[in-house]
């Protein structure tokens, strides 16, 4: 009998997993009113949190609204940084550990409270030192070290603005970032670890340092690894950290930032193929983090806390840096990947370090199935009180696995969704109040208010539709970098100025509970990482090989959605293996690996209507094996039947 008919059958029987009393009885969301209370008031609900807080001046309102432009706490002085550090240290968590960081090869650095404090002022003297300003943006690109996140910090202290990006990305993606904000600094390390191998990251940063005008000063984080790489330090413009940080003071008052000020950017695949900068400011973003960490994950002054996500990623700041450390959590940080040496490091570490709380992706848990019960069943994971998951839907198979293995049956799982846009959870479990539902997200978050709706903009109460929000939240992005138009145009047309549109699908039960269906748009979910296909098809026609290009996303089981590209070659080109293999390094090259193509098809032609348009929609058909749907529009309908043919004859069906 297949995992899937087992794990079917368990679902018949058990769908539903109401709260335990014992769980409630300590959580920190204990009372269902308040729902009631951010329904009836939802602006007082949020000004309640903001006062948890600490601000440098009160705010004048708390929300203007001119639609599709929010502001919220207007007039208010607040800094990040401040928040996260400084207001722990008349504390008893001053000298509690801020971060426990384990390397890939078995190192491990704890940081209180107090010493991340410092170090965070010393490095933002440093970046003073190297002419940052307050609206200057630095860029980050760093293997999963607790420097990264003092990067985050020392420029949040400052009001510098952060601009990270993902350590996996290639330099082309890297140039592309830094110039489309004109990153004055970059930060970055010699290597990490990652699979039993130092990744050079610096040389990688060098080849974008090419293409990088803005760029004055480099500052590269020694990272301990065996046998030396050679590296290129470029006199007057790379600077050891170390060396840096030694030589700086530990004085550096926090700069009082405007609620609206912008906090960072993070860069995000769209429809087309420039990623787009969402631009999230100061107040609002902590306020709507700090509730959210609070109450989704229950943190407690004795939890150590670990989300798996890298810092190159939303969840990696609001869930990783800025939510938690506002909290007071410990915060448990793993620099390499979860099957090295072995594929119980996961649960060896969980063990070990006493995790209480673990937040990971689907494509994670899909993958832990994959190697088998027996691995997590060798370790003492009683310390595990609280699961989450993030980043893509999860299917019912790999909740119910992730219930019994994992948490053993008694954890409660908080299964998120939320995005790089919209900065903080919006749809979620109430670990304390919530009847966890495998394959839903659960409710939306109190003072959030999330709807399905049709094509037309009618609400559909119960069944399936287009997900949106139908009200500001704080924590929202506030445009695009440098493109105004292209986020209304993005996000607040589909129905009118006043309704998000954050391009899924979902489907609402009768209780209210929302399952999230994934990405109507040219987005794909690959392994919880959104990737543009327009990004991937300018990679691929990039190469002087290729005369056209369109991808499009298959189902994976294991990473949701696979990249499926189907090609058509320059004449004096052959559709060889050899070039198949040359276009996915060329992707690569470009992108990086995480939009590395799973298949690679060639073809004399796409279909196309009449008007010249790629039937994107019959290619995925094809690449997931449908029956095709109508291809009467088409200007050449064969061309479809033979691209399934040898799609068929390539991988089988």
């Amino acid at each position: 009998m297949s995992n899937v008919t087992v794990f079917d059958d368990l679902l018949q029987e058990v769908r539903e997993f109401p709260p335990d009393p014992a769980f409630t009885a300590q959580a920190t969301a204990a009372d269902p009113a308040i729902y009631r209370r951010a329904a009836d008031d939802y602006e007082r609900f949020w000004e309640d949190h903001a006062r948890e807080l600490v601000w440098f001046q009160p705010w004048a309102r708390v929300l203007d609204w001119k639609p599709p432009h929010a502001q919220w706490f207007v007039g208010g002085k607040i800094n990040a940084a401040y928040n996260c550090l400084d207001k722990h240290l008349g504390t008893p968590r001053r000298n509690k550990a801020a971060f426990i960081w384990e390397g890939e090869n078995g190192e491990i650095r704890t940081v209180t409270y107090l010493q991340l404090h410092r170090d965070v002022c010393r490095f933002a003297n440093v970046l003073r030192s190297l002419g940052v300003t307050k609206g200057d943006r630095v860029a980050i690109y760093m293997p999963m070290m607790i420097e990264a996140a003092v990067a985050m910090l020392a420029c949040a202290r400052i009001g510098a603005i952060h601009s990270v990006v993902f350590g996996g990305f290639s330099p082309d993606s890297l140039a592309d970032r830094i110039n489309d904000s004109a990153c004055k600094v970059l930060i970055t390390a010699d290597g990490g670890w990652r699979r039993g191998n130092v990744l050079a990251l610096k040389n990688e940063a060098d080849k974008a340092l090419e293409q990088t005008p803005s760029v004055r000063h480099v500052v590269i984080v020694k990272r301990p690894h065996g046998e030396p790489f050679p590296l290129n330090v470029k006199e007057g413009r790379d600077h050891w950290y170390h060396r840096l940080i030694e030589q700086a003071s530990a004085d550096c008052p926090a700069e009082p930032m405007d609620a609206e000020d912008v906090l960072y950017i993070l860069y995000t695949s769209g429809t087309t193929g420039k990623p787009k900068g969402i631009v999230h400011t100061t107040g609002g973003y902590l306020v709507n983090t700090y509730a959210t960490s609070k109450y989704v994950f229950d943190l407690k002054d004795d939890d150590i806390y670990w989300c798996t996500a890298d810092i190159g990623w939303v969840t990696g700041h609001s869930y990783v840096v800025y939510g938690p450390l506002q909290c007071g959590a410990t915060v448990f940080i793993y620099e390499g990947a979860p099957n090295h040496p072995g594929q119980d490091r996961f649960w060896e570490m969980v063990a070990r370090h006493r995790v209480s709380v673990f937040y990971t992706a689907p494509t994670a848990i899909r993958a832990f199935m994959k190697w088998g019960r027996q691995l997590p069943a060798k370790h003492d994971l009683s310390s595990l009180r609280l699961l989450g998951t993030v980043g893509e839907p999860i299917n019912p198979e790999a909740w119910m696995w992730y219930h019994e293995n994992i948490g053993r049956g008694r954890c409660p799982i908080v299964d998120t969704w939320w995005q790089t846009e919209t900065g903080a959870i919006m749809i979620t479990g109430l670990p304390g109040l919530s009847t966890m539902k495998p394959g839903y997200a659960g409710t939306p978050f109190p003072g959030i208010e999330a709807t399905v709706l049709d094509e037309a903009g009618n609400e559909v109460k119960t069944g399936s539709g287009l997900l949106a929000i139908k009200k500001p939240w704080p924590a929202m992005l506030r445009t695009i970098w440098g493109d105004d138009e292209r986020y209304v145009a993005t996000y607040f047309s589909k129905w009118d100025k006043k309704t998000y549109f954050p391009g899924d699908g979902a489907k609402r039960d009768e209780k209210g509970n929302f399952m999230i269906l994934g990405r109507v748009d040219d987005v794909l979910n690959v392994a919880g990482h959104r990737i543009g296909t327009m990004e991937v098809e300018s990679a691929l026609v990039d190469h002087e090989a290729v005369a056209e290009a369109a991808v499009v996303g298959r189902n994976h089981d294991l990473k949701g959605q696979a990249i499926v590209a189907f090609v058509t070659v320059k004449g004096r080109f052959s559709m060889s293996d050899d070039l198949r293999k040359e276009l996915s390094r060329h992707v690569v090259k470009k992108i990086g690996a995480i939009a590395r193509p799973e298949e690679i098809i060639f073809s004399s032609d796409l279909p196309k209507t009449r008007s010249g348009k790629i039937m994107r929609r019959l290619l995925r058909d094809i690449a997931d094996g449908r029956a095709l749907g109508d291809t009467t529009t088409l200007a050449d309908p064969a061309v479809v039947e033979q691209l399934r043919e040898t799609y068929e004859e390539k991988y089988g069906g």
